[in-house]
């Protein structure tokens, strides 16, 4: 196939929507766009998006949201027709468990177009809610024409396998160089009055529970870190800091952040000062409960700035592909929820911080690998090439 290509691309959310998976779809189209082809992206109507058209991604929204276990809201039928009647040469379903692929589910053999779908991981595979879904998934997974994987061994791909299924790759998440080779624009610790004799550890992910905040205080706090700075970037997190101030399970904690002259920040900025406060940290602490191939490590990759992780995801995996970190051991939970050793994560920071060479020597492992494998250019130029394969057999 060597035409332009005609992509619809499926999501729950996109543009000006924020998270994951807007941002990887986001990424993804706009580079194939550039690359020459033609991307629809079919999503949620969304207030703040003003038009039908995103630098030169075409978008169809549709007032649904929801998903087929707790319920769709909204008539599917516009969006299902478009699909099945539109004419284009590959349609991707980007995550399960959500209306824009739960939807197409049922109407897969009525798709003219190849059908690709990345499940990004499952995250309620041992949900009894999802009981019934995920018996149907073996099925759903077959009717694919390519099913893209980010990980070797996350929890997805071995339920593939495990079912005997061989129609799929694995293709990694990244991070923009546009975003990370840029020179720094906000002086963050200026900004915040960091100085540079300051140790900086830095958070960043929303606050909704599972994103491993009040562990990466625990840690902080115990660690052995000298005069640091813990500093927590993400929407809520202003909430989590009425908590810190006011609640009683913190009173110990607090006592113990100003007896070793410890502090910690809690921000909520816009993604360019983020990104620039982690060009500035010397750390990324990262004790997340759930993820399925967290961005947040590439993005400290490119940044060239050392990561300690929890094991949630593929965290591992990236370690071993990238050497630009550490994990730290934990369990799982009955819900499969990863839960650090806070002991053990404070005792690695304070190793990694006292390791100055060690440090700069993952940041530099970490910086090479991504220039190397996990930009989005270099992403996008993967899909879109299993794209074409797909056209050609």
């Amino acid at each position: 196939m060597d035409r332009p290509l005609n992509i619809a691309h499926c999501v729950e959310s996109y543009a000006p929507a924020l998270g994951g998976m807007p941002e990887v779809v986001k990424q993804l189209s706009e580079r194939m766009v550039r690359m020459g082809h033609r991307v629809t992206v079919f999503t949620s109507a969304h207030d703040g998006r003003g038009s039908d058209m995103i630098n030169g991604v075409h978008i169809r929204s549709f007032p649904i949201k929801g998903n087929v276990v707790v319920g769709i809201s909204g008539d599917v039928r516009p969006y299902v027709q478009a699909m099945t009647t539109g004419d284009f040469d590959v349609v991707t379903c980007f995550a399960a468990q959500q209306w824009a692929t739960d939807a197409l589910l049922p109407h897969l053999h009525d798709i003219r177009a190849k059908k690709v779908f990345v499940p990004t991981g499952f995250s309620a595979l041992h949900d009894p809610r999802w009981t019934g879904y995920y018996a149907h998934m073996p099925r759903w997974l077959a009717a694919m024409d390519l099913n893209v994987f980010l990980s070797n061994n996350y929890q997805d791909i071995a339920f593939a396998q495990a079912h005997g299924l061989t129609n799929h790759t694995v293709i990694p998440n990244g991070a923009a160089a546009e975003e990370f080779d840029r020179p720094i624009e906000h002086d963050f610790r200026a900004a915040h009055g960091i100085g540079s004799d300051r140790t900086m550890v830095l958070h960043i992910g929303s606050y909704t529970g599972i994103k491993g905040h009040r562990e990466a205080i625990r840690m902080f706090i115990r660690a052995a870190t000298g005069k640091a700075v813990l500093v927590l970037v993400g929407n809520g997190v202003k909430t989590l800091e009425h908590f810190f101030n006011s609640h009683y399970s913190y009173a110990i904690l607090k006592g113990m952040a100003r007896l070793k002259r410890k502090r910690i920040l809690f921000i909520e900025t816009d993604r360019a000062r983020t990104v620039d406060a982690l060009k500035q940290a010397d750390l990324f602490l990262f004790p997340s409960q759930v993820e399925c191939s967290p961005i947040v490590l590439f993005e400290a990759m490119a940044s060239g700035v050392p990561f300690l992780a929890s094991r949630a995801g593929n965290a591992e995996e990236i370690v071993t592909w990238s050497k630009g970190g550490r994990t730290i051991p934990g369990r799982r939970d009955d819900e499969q929820r990863e839960r650090s050793d806070v002991a053990a994560g404070a005792r690695m920071l304070g190793e990694l911080l006292a390791e100055k060479q060690r440090m700069k020597s993952l940041g530099e492992a970490g910086r090479k690998a991504w220039r190397e494998r996990f930009t989005w250019q270099h992403i996008a130029e993967r899909y879109v090439a299993e794209y074409i394969r797909l056209g050609h057999t």
